[in-house]
């Protein structure tokens, strides 16, 4: 909270606009669509709810697949179920972590061949970077399916000069504690279609008809952002760059003290790409380093600093573990040597390189 925070807070506080929606709603949506380059932005209780609503939007149904990553965080995954779908996961490429686009082909046309195409491909921008939509794009046009971008953590990244966001049909981001900018918890779906944004907002209220009484042909969600959070959430977005920065500053200074170690390895930043380095990640080989990634996690949390593994790639999850899984070795030797290090906007330069002098300390001389 650097900014206008607690003053916008209070303008919502006191105007008596609590919940459901506001003012604040309103002008959120229009200033995030701006800030992303969309014509429409509709503000949500969660990233997750702009995924599940993005899906429903796209067509999803039972009996549906639906291609994304397995290396992500499960709300992606969990988001297809909700809409009745199976997920297909797809390996990263190693050039920016990300889904891989040759992976992707292949699953699409093994879905052509079968009679049953996936229905959408939900790509994931992983810890700030973006996925490499020039290729996905490419990949998704030949057979005519549809790309719904989880933005989740990307607010602020760029792609070749484009904001993430833009390279679906939809874009999803989301506003939890531990993102760019938060709301203390929210999200928001962005599109360029204005039907397609009515659809979410009506799905999102319940799905209430027009009419004088509570009418409803559709099920819908309690979805919507309150107005109260949207204040939080205009007052964070004028300081998005400033936590971006941030971001990248600590992350910069774990590549320069670190990442000339034998066996450390930092998430790449391929050219055209702009990360918001939401988290540091970084991955240890430990016959060159000397020590495992287990081995760093354990003596950071001996001097009270908390490390986790990378996540555990989807197709190793026990609920996900009958779902169709394409590549694998790349995703899974990134949770096998990955850790996150402390990476948030208020870490401190001192608290950085106390955990930089920890790992230090561990490798081999």
């Amino acid at each position: 909270m650097i900014g206008n925070e607690r003053e916008m807070l209070l303008d919502a506080f006191d105007s008596n606009w609590i919940a459901p929606l506001g003012p604040h709603v309103n002008a959120f949506e229009v200033e995030f669509a701006q800030r992303v380059g969309t014509k429409h932005a509709v503000a949500l209780s969660s990233g997750t709810a702009a995924i599940h609503l993005a899906l429903i939007i796209a067509g999803v149904e039972q009996g549906d697949t639906v291609i994304t990553s397995s290396f992500t965080f499960a709300a992606t995954a969990n988001a297809i179920t909700y809409a009745g779908a199976t997920p297909i996961f797809i390996d990263s490429e190693s050039m920016s972590w990300n889904l891989d686009p040759e992976l992707v082909a292949v699953a699409l046309e093994d879905g052509q061949q079968a009679g049953k195409l996936p229905k959408a491909v939900l790509a994931v921008d992983i810890v700030g970077q973006t996925a490499d939509y020039e290729r996905l794009q490419s990949v998704c046009a030949r057979y005519g399916v549809p790309i719904i971008e989880d933005a989740a953590e990307a607010l602020g990244a760029s792609y070749q000069g484009r904001s993430a966001g833009q390279f679906g049909e939809m874009g999803c981001f989301s506003f939890n504690g531990n993102k760019i900018i938060t709301t203390s918890g929210g999200g928001m779906l962005v599109t360029d279609r204005e039907d397609w944004a009515l659809q979410a907002r009506f799905l999102a209220t319940q799905a209430r008809d027009p009419a004088p009484h509570y009418e409803h042909s559709h099920i819908g969600y309690n979805y919507r952002m309150s107005n109260l959070l949207a204040a939080i959430g205009r007052a964070q977005l004028e300081n998005l760059n400033v936590h971006v920065e941030n971001r990248r500053a600590i992350f910069n200074r774990y590549r320069d003290h670190l990442g000339k170690l034998p066996g450390i390895e930092l998430m790449p930043e391929p050219e055209g790409w702009y990360s918001t380095r939401w988290l540091t990640i970084l991955t240890i080989d430990p016959a060159s380093f000397g020590a495992t990634t287990t081995d760093v996690r354990l003596a950071l949390e001996q001097e009270n600093i908390e490390a986790r593994p990378a996540w555990k790639p989807m197709h190793q999850q026990p609920i996900f573990a009958n779902c169709k899984m394409y590549g694998g070795s790349v995703c899974e030797r990134l949770f096998e040597q990955g850790l996150c290090l402390p990476s948030g906007t208020s870490l401190s330069e001192g608290q950085q390189m106390r955990v930089i002098g920890i790992i230090q300390s561990l490798q081999s001389s």
